[in-house]
C-alpha cells in the first residue's frame, strides 16, 4: 500500500506539472487561468472601458507565461514530500477523503513552494514584461481621478495563484486516480486501489 500509494501521488504530481508547464497550461485553463487580483478588478474593468483591452490583455498573458515557467519546479518538492511520507500519512490518504493526497501536499509543500517559485516568477514576470505591463496599467489607473489607487504585490500574487492551480490539477488527478480503473497504469496501482474498490 505504502508503495502503490507513493507510486500513484509520484505519478499525479508529474503530471500536473507537466500540464502545466507546457505552452499555455495556465492560460487555457480556466480551472487555473491567472486573472487581475481581485483588488484590482476595477482597473481592468476602468481601462477595459477606456478602450485598453490589450493592455490588460498583455498582463493577463505575461503573468500565466510566469506561472508556466514555475510549474516545472514543483516536481523535486513533491518528490521529497512523497519519500517523506510516514505510513500514518500512507493510511490517513488512502482512507481519507477523495483530495487527501491533495490536502497532505497542500500541508507538506505550499511553503517550499512559495520559496521555489517566488525568484522563478519573479525573473519570468521580468523575461515576459509583465512587471512593466503590470505598472504600466496601475500607473494608468491609478492617474484616473477619484479612483482608490492600487499597489498589488504582482509576484506574490502570481506565486500563490501558480501554486494554487497546481493543487487544483493534482487533486484532478487524485480523484481520477482513486475513481478511473483506466487510470492506473501499473499493476500496482491496480492491486492497491483495486482493493480499496471492494
Amino acid at each position: 500500500m505504502n508503495a502503490g500509494l507513493k507510486e500513484a501521488l509520484a505519478v499525479a504530481t508529474d503530471i500536473a506539472a507537466d500540464r502545466l508547464h507546457s505552452p499555455d497550461g495556465y492560460l487555457s485553463n480556466l480551472d487555473v487561468k491567472i486573472i487581475f487580483p481581485p483588488e484590482a478588478k476595477n482597473i481592468e474593468n476602468t481601462l477595459r472601458s477606456l478602450g485598453l483591452d490589450w493592455m490588460v490583455d498583455q498582463v493577463i498573458v505575461s503573468v500565466n507565461r510566469a506561472a508556466e515557467d514555475a510549474a516545472l519546479e514543483a516536481k523535486p518538492i513533491f518528490e521529497s514530500a512523497i519519500r517523506q511520507m510516514s505510513i500514518q500519512d500512507v493510511k490517513a490518504i488512502l482512507t481519507g477523503e477523495k483530495d487527501a493526497a491533495t490536502s497532505y501536499f497542500k500541508s507538506s509543500t505550499n511553503d517550499s513552494l512559495t520559496v521555489k517559485f517566488t525568484p522563478v516568477i519573479d525573473n519570468s514576470l521580468k523575461k515576459v514584461d509583465a512587471t512593466k505591463y503590470w505598472e504600466d496599467v496601475t500607473t494608468r489607473y491609478n492617474k484616473v481621478p477619484f479612483v482608490k489607487k492600487v499597489n498589488t504585490d504582482l509576484t506574490g500574487y502570481v506565486t500563490q495563484k501558480a501554486i494554487d492551480g497546481l493543487f487544483i490539477e493534482i487533486a484532478k488527478e487524485e480523484l481520477k486516480i482513486r475513481n478511473n480503473v483506466a487510470a492506473r497504469k501499473s499493476d500496482l496501482l491496480k492491486q492497491v486501489f483495486g482493493s480499496m474498490d471492494k
